[in-house]
């Protein structure tokens, strides 16, 4: 019976959030309340202050459910041969990242904090976007450090620098993308960019 419970439970929680991105998208996040959140998941606001303290709170849970730490990304692809290859591990994971962005609740998500959210309360999506660049940026960093220590890097170009290269490219692609998702793949042209970008990037030998 408990875990009968504990299994419902976490069912109310997925479908309050299902219903919040389908709001939020709809309203905005400030224009939204949590009782139409309640209304539009079938539940009572008492059933949405059960799982979560208020709406910054349902808010930061919905981005957490589309999260992609970079490394975690790297650890999908499951080829320890890759810590032997930065580079390569920096294409295959990006390739990751398009996959998982491409997938509706994703692009829903990521339109909702870029296009659909205005600061108030306890939200600040352009924190809550540059601490997602930054963290993405972090983890560049640590890769290219790794290929120039590897003799895999351009002597004449820092990590640094390649890093913010390479977030630029992904940060202006993906803008682009969520203004024109149907107009081009995600995939295929951040691939394309990717690829290039790491070429010139790359040493010669």
């Amino acid at each position: 019976m408990a875990r009968r419970t504990k299994a419902e439970a976490a069912a109310t929680r997925e479908a309050l959030l299902d219903a919040a991105e389908a709001v939020f998208l709809e309203r905005g996040v400030a224009r939204t309340s949590l009782e139409q959140i309640a209304r539009e998941a079938g539940m009572t606001r008492g059933a949405v202050y059960w799982h979560f303290k208020n709406k910054a709170d349902l808010f930061r849970a919905m981005l957490q459910r589309v999260r992609m730490p970079f490394e975690e990304l790297v650890e999908e692809i499951g080829d320890p041969e890759l810590a032997n290859k930065p580079l390569e591990a920096i294409r295959q994971a990006c390739q990751s990242g398009f996959a998982h962005l491409e997938q509706p609740r994703y692009r829903r998500v990521h339109a909702i904090l870029i296009h659909h959210c205005e600061t108030f309360a306890e939200i600040d999506p352009l924190a809550m976007q540059n601490e997602m660049a930054e963290d993405a940026c972090g983890a560049l960093l640590g890769y290219f450090t790794s290929a120039a220590r590897m003799g895999h890097l351009r002597q004449d170009l820092s990590p640094e620098v390649a890093a913010r290269l390479l977030q630029a490219i992904l940060g202006g692609l993906f803008h682009d993308w969520l203004r024109n998702h149907d107009q081009f793949s995600l995939r295929e042209r951040g691939t394309q960019l990717v690829e290039a970008q790491l070429e010139l990037l790359r040493a010669e030998h």
